[in-house]
């Protein structure tokens, strides 16, 4: 059975997956916090207590900073490989379907969503629908594709089929992961065929 035939909806998270954001994020968080970008550590844990945050509050702060006056979803990096190997499940037929948290704090959806559209257009970023959602299991996709670790988990623990893409975030979370475009592709087309057998 070709995708087309039973059409494959790939639910994609944006940042740690598409948008390289703990770069970009590092570099605003130098600024932020007058600190020489070389002692902010690449590696990190989710909320970036690394880097010296401190906690919710002192995180949206930074989070409202970047995003305001550093147009964060417009300037963030493509990680490699998302575009070339989305179009190629795109090409494949199967439905990409964008769907990211960037709504979290109030005051500035426009900009968020706007910063966002810009950015997936810009990169060329294949993809019919667009989800700003916190429960991605409501979305319904067939396979889902997030660094996220409370995110993977809790579409796991709902029995969504859940790629792991890793990064020092997640380096607890288990199989299926992989660290590239490419092997997520491969991961991907796998699970994909196995659902089609069903």
């Amino acid at each position: 059975m070709s995708p087309n035939e039973r059409q494959i909806v790939i639910g994609v998270d944006l940042d740690g997956v598409c948008a390289d954001f703990y770069g970009r994020m590092r570099e605003i968080a130098a600024e932020w916090f007058e600190r020489r970008l070389e002692d902010l550590p690449k590696d990190v844990s989710y909320g970036l207590k690394e880097w010296g945050i401190d906690g919710h509050e002192q995180y949206t702060s930074l989070h409202r900073f970047a995003v305001t006056q550093r147009n964060l979803f417009e300037t963030v990096p493509m990680i490699p490989g998302a575009r070339k190997y989305l179009w190629k499940l795109s090409d494949e037929g199967y439905r990409i379907r964008i769907i990211t948290h960037r709504l979290f704090i109030h005051h500035f959806h426009a900009l968020a969503v706007q910063q966002t559209v810009q950015w997936l257009d810009g990169k060329g970023i294949p993809y019919w629908d667009l989800c700003f959602m916190r429960e991605k299991a409501e979305v319904g996709a067939h396979i889902y594709i997030e660094d996220a670790p409370n995110n993977v988990m809790a579409l796991r623990d709902t029995d969504h089929i859940t790629v792991c893409f890793a990064n020092s975030t997640n380096t607890r979370v288990a199989a299926p992961r992989a660290k590239t475009w490419a092997g997520t592709y491969r991961i991907v087309r796998k699970l994909a065929s196995e659902i089609q057998r069903e």
